[in-house]
């Protein structure tokens, strides 16, 4: 089981639907059956960003890789990124994983993260939870305690929420 708390449910906050309008949905991609939630979109529009920030870090408070640095900037903490295999210089751990179209694999810098500090753990999207659940093994792998898990966008079909082993998600908007 894991604890839900979405900006979308009972706030009527109009930066959620500003938010919302910018993600264009691509159908087939990266292959068929697939309704890709494209961020990039939203990346275009500084005021959607910035509003996409601004839910993140008042949800944060004292407590994906685009919108990591800004929230851990704005909250001063540190960024880890945790990126595809090959794009981090000097020793790495990895985690491979299951994504509903396809496998791939997580690596992160050893020594990134030090025993028992907490981690937010940033994506854009939560689908079938593959990504989440291996940047939260690598995390929880180098002693580090996992503590909330946000995203912008949910696909509740998917049911991704159910394999974040009842850590709480923190989304923006979900995607039917």
């Amino acid at each position: 089981m894991s604890v839900s708390v979405s900006a979308s449910d009972g706030e009527d906050d109009p930066r959620i639907m500003t938010i919302k309008e910018k993600i264009r949905v691509v159908p087939d991609f990266p292959k068929p059956g697939i309704m890709f939630q494209d961020i990039t979109t939203l990346l275009l529009d500084p005021v959607a960003f910035k509003n996409t920030i601004d839910l993140f870090v008042e949800r944060i408070e004292a407590r994906g890789f685009i919108f990591g640095p800004s929230i851990a900037l704005a909250i001063g903490a540190k960024f880890v990124p945790l990126r595809k295999p090959k794009k981090l210089p000097g020793k790495v751990i990895s985690e491979e994983y299951v994504l509903e179209y396809g496998s791939d694999c997580l690596e992160m810098h050893v020594g990134a993260v030090e025993q028992r500090e907490r981690a937010l753990v940033v994506d854009d999207l939560v689908a079938t939870g593959g990504t989440l659940c291996a940047a939260m093994n690598l995390l929880e792998r180098a002693g580090a305690e996992v503590v909330e898990c946000a995203c912008v966008i949910e696909v509740p079909d998917l049911k991704g929420r159910e394999r974040l082993k009842g850590k709480p998600l923190y989304i923006l908007v979900e995607a039917h």
